[in-house]
This record gives structure tokens, C-alpha cells and sequence, in this order.
């Protein structure tokens, strides 16, 4: 079945595949995302503190914040396994997200205090910088003293009750600041998403002391550039990982459904439409291996493009897949009880995250005509 294909002469990838493994055997990743939907939390604290003791959590992180000071492709490996494993946490907007932005900024003591409190779970920290359409939230910083007043409105907040830090991306008198503000003087609203987690938006009229901030200035634009190149390459290989299982789990599943007598494996239609299947899940696979390389070798334009291709070519895969393989289970596949929705509603949700794969077909070529 369709899997990205990494050298891996130092065994690493094949213990992360394995830790995923065993942790989907505590953490039934279909139940806890029921668990989760049904109790109206945004975050299962005992699965994300089981995330962060797995080292999952700092796992971009440099060794000297507490992190495990691994790449692209250990997480593009990690990523690809919890889609797999339909673990549904937002490790992606808390732990790879945020911690692009802390690994790259400037050395600083706050900047250390939540990178090893995300290394270690004792921190949650959420990126607060999006307005509803995915741009740039209105987040304004006036300053008195030793003191900053930040004010504004974010939206698609991920864990936005739960965290414990806020970063937020703003800006005093037009120079751009990324801020560390702590949660508990925001003001938060949630609302479902149909993967039953929550986004929330956050509403700051907030003083914090001039000393959180963790960069500023041009360096700002480029902390964010990076950190959202490898949420998108997360993105897609759990998009790729959700792929590859949905079809494992429907190919399974003919095997064992019997019609006029037989498997209905053994119909050609149907054997030509999982031959689809398993090709939109191979390229999936291929395409994030591709941006996984590239982004290792040399963060460039090319590897620029690179992610952009893979997280379309992964969104549209993963839909087309789990639809498809709800189809191929008949009216069962249709039913809450029937994991195989989960795993269709779970891609909806990340095809979405950070731009949907027509979005990212309209910057590849606005990057690639810049050149």
C-alpha cells in the first residue's frame, strides 16, 4: 500500500512509524476523536501530554530548547503516521507551526520559556495571526514604557481554550512584532469543525511587559514564511497518510463483503476504481517525499513550490480517497459508526488548513511566475 519512501540508514523513521503504532493501540484514534467531539474540548489533554512524553512535540525543536532537533523528514514521517492512525490532535498548529517560529527567532529567555514548555507539554502554545480568509489578522501594538497594549481580533485559533501562550503576530506603528501573550487575558469563542475538533477566535486587549516580544521587524515576515512551509509539509503527509489508510481499510473491507455470492473485490469495476484510489494515494505519498527532500537540501524557491504541489496534491487526494471509500462501503459508509467517515471528515478539515488546494495552485504559479 502506498507509503512515502525515505532513506533511512540510521533506523529513525522506522522507530517514529512504530511509536505512532504503539501509541494508536492506548489511543484508539477514531474513539478519542469521538470522546473529543462528544465532551466539546478542543484538545485531549491526556493524549497531547502522551504526545509530548513520545518527544512529538519538540520535535523541530533545536536539542539546546529541549527539543529533539530533528527535520522535515522525521516529521513528514510523524505526520504521515498520526494520519494514519487518525490521530486528530492539532500537533500540527501547536507543535510544528509554533515551533518553526521559536526554533528560527532570535535568542531571548521568553522565546526559551515556551520552546521548552512545548518540548516538554507544559505549555501550549497557539499561533494567533489569521483572519477568517487565511490572511493577516488586524493586530495593533501600542507601547507605554516598558509596556505593550495589544489589541485586535483573530480567527481559526487552534486549541484556543486550551492554550496556555498565545503567539501573536502584530504590528506597532507599522513595524511588524511577533508577541508572547498569555491566554488567560484573551477573550476566546469556539466553534466546531466537522472533524470534531474546534477553531476559536481570540479577542486581545492585553498589556504584556515590552520584554515578550520574540521578534521583530523584517525577521517577522520571514519566521512565519518558513513555519508555515513546514505546517503545509505536515499537512500533507497526514493528508497522504489519511489517504493510504482509507483505501487499506476499504480494500479490506471488499474483501470481506459478500454479493451474489462472492467477494465484491472480485468485481472488476470496483477493482478498477481502488486502482484509482491507490493512485491518488501514491502520489500523495511521492509528492511530500519530493518537498520533504527538497526542504532538507535547500529551502529555496524550488523547494517552495515543491510544498505548495505536495499539500494540493495531498488535499485533493485525501477527499477524492475517503469519498470514494465511503462509497465502496455502501450505506454503512455513511454512518457515524463507520470509522471510514471520520477519516473523510478529518481530510476536509486539513484540506482547508493553510490554503485549499486551488488557493495553492494560484501561489505556485504566482511564485513560479516571479522568477
Amino acid at each position: 500500500m502506498p507509503q512515502t519512501q525515505f532513506e533511512d540508514e540510521d533506523g529513525t523513521l522506522a522507530m517514529l512509524r512504530d511509536s505512532v503504532a504503539a501509541f494508536a493501540e492506548r489511543f484508539p484514534g477514531a474513539e478519542r476523536l469521538r470522546s473529543r467531539r462528544a465532551s466539546n474540548h478542543d484538545l485531549d489533554r491526556e493524549v497531547w501530554a502522551a504526545m509530548a512524553e513520545a518527544g512529538w512535540t519538540g520535535l523541530l525543536l533545536p536539542e539546546d530548547l529541549g527539543g529533539a532537533g530533528l527535520g522535515c523528514r522525521e516529521q513528514a514521517v510523524l505526520s504521515e503516521s498520526l494520519g494514519r492512525a487518525l490521530i486528530s490532535e492539532p500537533l500540527v498548529q501547536l507543535a510544528v507551526l509554533s515551533g518553526a517560529l521559536l526554533a528560527d527567532a532570535p535568542a531571548g529567555a521568553e522565546r526559551s520559556r515556551l520552546a521548552q514548555g512545548l518540548a516538554d507539554g507544559s505549555l501550549i502554545v497557539s499561533p494567533v495571526w489569521q483572519d477568517l480568509d487565511g490572511t493577516e489578522a488586524d493586530m495593533v501594538v501600542t507601547q507605554t514604557g516598558d509596556q505593550l497594549r495589544l489589541t485586535g481580533k483573530a480567527q481559526l485559533v487552534s486549541a484556543a481554550a486550551s492554550a496556555s501562550d498565545f503567539l501573536v503576530r502584530a504590528a506597532l506603528k507599522g513595524e511588524p512584532l511577533l508577541v508572547s501573550v498569555p491566554a488567560a487575558g484573551a477573550s476566546v469563542a469556539q466553534r466546531p469543525t466537522v472533524d470534531g475538533a474546534a477553531l476559536g477566535s481570540v479577542t486581545l486587549d492585553t498589556l504584556v511587559p515590552a520584554a515578550n516580544v520574540i521578534a521583530r521587524g523584517e525577521r517577522v515576515a520571514a519566521l512565519f514564511d518558513r513555519a508555515v512551509e513546514l505546517a503545509r509539509l505536515a499537512l500533507a503527509a497526514e493528508l497522504a497518510g489519511l489517504a493510504s489508510r482509507a483505501l487499506e481499510i476499504t480494500v479490506d473491507y471488499t474483501k470481506q463483503r459478500v454479493q451474489f455470492g462472492k467477494p465484491i473485490a472480485s468485481f472488476q469495476a470496483l477493482q478498477h476504481r481502488m486502482v484509482d484510489m491507490w493512485g491518488e494515494a501514491e502520489f500523495a505519498c511521492c509528492a511530500v517525499v519530493n518537498a520533504a527532500d527538497a526542504l532538507a537540501e535547500a529551502p529555496d524557491r524550488a523547494a517552495s513550490l515543491a510544498v505548495l504541489a505536495a499539500k494540493a496534491r495531498a488535499g485533493d487526494a485525501a477527499t477524492s480517497v475517503t469519498r470514494k471509500a465511503i462509497q465502496l462501503h455502501g450505506a454503512m459508509g455513511f454512518t457515524d459508526e463507520c470509522d471510514i467517515g471520520l477519516y473523510m471528515k478529518r481530510a476536509v478539515a486539513l484540506n482547508a488548513t493553510l490554503g485549499n488546494p486551488e488557493s495553492l495552485r494560484l501561489h505556485f504559479l504566482a511564485l513560479e511566475r516571479a522568477a
